[in-house]
């Protein structure tokens, strides 16, 4: 029977410890408990639901100076959330406007090839980028 009791107090113990922590209503100590936030976070984390409600995480990103996608993500993995809501990253960054530049030009300098030769120059990038060069020299000695 101790056994029992005892084995139910921990099972409580162990289930307790992973407990989410709701933004809109833990105490200080509550949101201290989560990994990453400390004292500074969690006054500016109360003050700034003492003027309202966190919404989603994406109000909370914007209204807690010091809070970003990183640190959010590392809160809502503590147990953390808001409007009942972990933490979702959001989808990747597009490429960047000179990565998105430079794969621009290089599509415009190949050459429109086709038939069999438009096959030999997808499987080979070197073949294709050769004779986008070659076109790119002719065009320019005309």
């Amino acid at each position: 029977m101790l056994k029992q009791v005892l084995a139910a107090m921990a099972l409580f113990f162990a289930a307790s410890a992973f407990a989410a922590v709701e933004a809109n209503n833990a105490t200080a100590a509550e949101l201290d408990s989560i990994k990453g936030i400390g004292p500074a976070i969690s006054r500016r984390i109360l003050d700034e639901r003492k003027k309202s409600n966190f919404k989603d995480w994406s109000d909370f990103i914007a209204r807690v100076k010091g809070v970003g996608e990183g640190n959010a993500a590392k809160y809502a993995a503590g147990g953390l959330t808001v409007a009942g809501e972990a933490f979702k990253a959001a989808a990747a960054k597009p490429a960047s406007s000179r990565a998105a530049a430079k794969a621009s030009r290089a599509s415009a300098t190949k050459p429109a090839a086709s038939g069999a030769s438009a096959t030999k120059s997808a499987a080979s990038g070197s073949a294709a980028k050769a004779a986008g060069e070659k076109a790119a020299a002719s065009a320019a000695k005309k």
